[in-house]
């Protein structure tokens, strides 16, 4: 079942995406992401309270809940650039960019929690590596813009650096911890982190400017990140990170199906073949 939990994760993912997106054409990133959190406490702990977990709470250890706000300061950060960067950029060439935080979930899975590397994994990597290349290139329009218009890139590579280690962190700190419950603790973490940036940016007046569209949007890719993360992290639970990490990936192809249909984001040719490597090279890790 957990092929399923993950496969779930990357519907979900791929959805937040876009509805994110809709979401942040004039507010704040920092304010929409926070705005998302409270959402996704929410969703996280009527889960907790229908599966009847939160009475294990007593008996989480002190290394799994470290582990698990570890996991949630992580998970902040990679939030925070991520949504920034899609603000500042396409979704087609952001999302690939977060996306190969497969890799080095990989590598630092196989050095923290001794996660073997076989050959279809390998080739996986450097698929999704020539891949995440090819789809990020400029063209030769952009290549034009000022360094300024281009600080999107350090924002998505932040992020992706970020999601390997909330992959990791979470692996560990779902050690016999309800998969519910260590999502619920989990987003606590990000909620605070998130509305700490919001008022030391000094932002939180400008919660009463969103356009009232903007806010549904964020209200729902909340609720599509919640769907993804209780199917993410119950896979995570009961199947090797190395796996489901890649699966959770695979979100990229409804990100850009729907990037395509309600933003207009073409794929050049250069683009397209990227990510064919990316899929094949995901898919060669399940093999």
């Amino acid at each position: 079942m957990w092929i399923v939990y993950a496969f779930g994760s990357a519907f979900f993912a791929g959805i937040t995406a876009i509805l994110a997106k809709c979401g942040i054409k004039k507010t704040d990133s920092n304010m929409a992401t926070a705005i998302r959190t409270i959402v996704v406490l929410a969703f996280s702990w009527l889960m907790v309270l229908m599966v009847e977990s939160h009475t294990t709470i007593g008996d989480i250890s002190g290394k799994t809940l470290l582990f698990l706000i570890l996991s949630g300061l992580a998970t902040g950060a990679s939030w925070l650039c991520y949504f920034k960067a899609l603000q500042m950029g396409d979704i087609n060439k952001v999302v690939p960019i977060d996306k190969s935080s497969t890799v080095l979930t990989i590598i630092l899975a196989f050095i923290l929690l001794n996660e073997g590397i076989s050959i279809g994994k390998g080739v996986g990597v450097v698929g999704i590596g020539i891949g995440t290349y090819l789809m990020i290139q400029k063209k030769a329009t952009e290549a034009a813009q000022p360094k300024a218009n281009q600080a999107w890139l350090i924002y998505a590579l932040l992020s992706a650096v970020f999601a390997s280690l909330t992959a990791i962190l979470g692996k560990i700190g779902i050690e016999g911890v309800e998969a519910n419950l260590g999502t619920a603790i989990r987003t606590g973490v990000v909620l605070v982190m998130a509305w700490l940036v919001v008022f030391v940016t000094r932002k939180k007046g400008i919660s009463r400017e969103i356009p009232l569209k903007e806010l549904g949007f964020i209200i729902l890719s909340g609720l599509a990140t919640g769907g993804s993360w209780l199917c993410y992290y119950k896979a995570l639970q009961d199947g090797p990170a190395s796996v489901v990490v890649p699966i959770d990936k695979l979100s990229i192809l409804v990100t850009i199906a729907f990037s395509y249909v309600v933003f207009h984001e073409k794929l050049a040719k250069k683009a397209a073949l990227g990510l064919v490597l990316i899929v094949s090279g995901t898919l060669a890790m399940l093999i």
